[in-house]
């Protein structure tokens, strides 16, 4: 799509530009695709601006089956960190192209208020740029630290998500909704808060602020939840739920 729209990633790394970085991502996963499973990413801008696109993306399987909805917004990041204007042909072409599409993605508000929900943390280096020219952390590589955070929670609950291997796979992304504030810089240390502020048979919904230096970097919601070996959701067991109860 960059290229057909003429703003392709070479021209952007050129001049040493983050090309189409990601800054809020709704999403939603109906099903994990499973082994065998070939799928087809559909991709419809819906939304313009001065500096950011938002994106559709629809992942089908070849059934036509819809495994996966979401909706990012994008802008192209300098070197310092800020976001980059479109090109003026550019922005005009994504406008022509825009489609009337409003789907719901992501998580939902629903939370145990007054419950003594569990808290946890972690803090992750950022050792080395994922861009040359661009000394920033790569935006997709936060959840991914989320997820070590719950990982590590989980060894200190005396729980292992290996021990759960089987017919169920337990702690899957399956809603969230992320928004990056601000860059993470190469070698700086990143501090991930997690606070679980929903548990049930279906979900475990973690608010998570990540920060550097005092300042928060992205903040989000995450629902975390439990799939079966064909990647179809289905209940967490009462003993995987048990580490986020109050």
């Amino acid at each position: 799509m960059a290229a057909a729209f003429g703003y392709s990633f070479e021209e952007i790394l050129a001049e040493d530009g983050i090309p189409y970085a990601p800054v809020v991502v709704d999403t939603t996963v109906h099903r994990y695709p499973a082994l065998g499973d070939t799928i087809t990413v559909e991709t419809v801008p819906i939304d313009v601006g001065d500096s950011s696109i938002e994106l559709l993306y629809e992942v089908l399987d070849d059934d036509g089956e819809c495994l996966a909805t979401a909706r990012m917004t994008h802008v192209t990041i300098a070197p310092t960190g800020a976001a980059r204007q479109l090109p003026e042909q550019v922005q005009s072409a994504f406008a022509d192209a825009c489609v009337d599409r409003d789907p719901e993605v992501g998580p939902t508000t629903e939370t145990n208020e007054g419950s003594d929900l569990p808290s946890y943390s972690t803090s992750v280096p950022i050792r080395s740029p994922y861009i040359e020219g661009a000394d920033l952390a790569y935006f997709e590589e936060y959840p991914r630290f989320a997820g070590i955070a719950l990982e590590e929670y989980l060894t200190e609950q005396g729980t292992s998500i290996g021990e759960f291997a089987g017919e169920k796979q337990p702690y899957r992304l399956r809603d969230w909704e992320w928004e990056f504030q601000s860059p993470v810089h190469f070698e700086t240390e990143l501090h991930v808060d997690c606070d679980v502020i929903s548990v049930d048979r279906e979900t475990i919904r973690v608010r998570h602020e990540l920060t550097s230096d005092g300042m928060t970097n992205i903040s989000g919601v995450t629902e975390y939840g439990c799939f079966d070996r064909a990647g179809v959701p289905v209940p967490f067991d009462d003993e995987m739920i048990v580490p986020f109860e109050p």
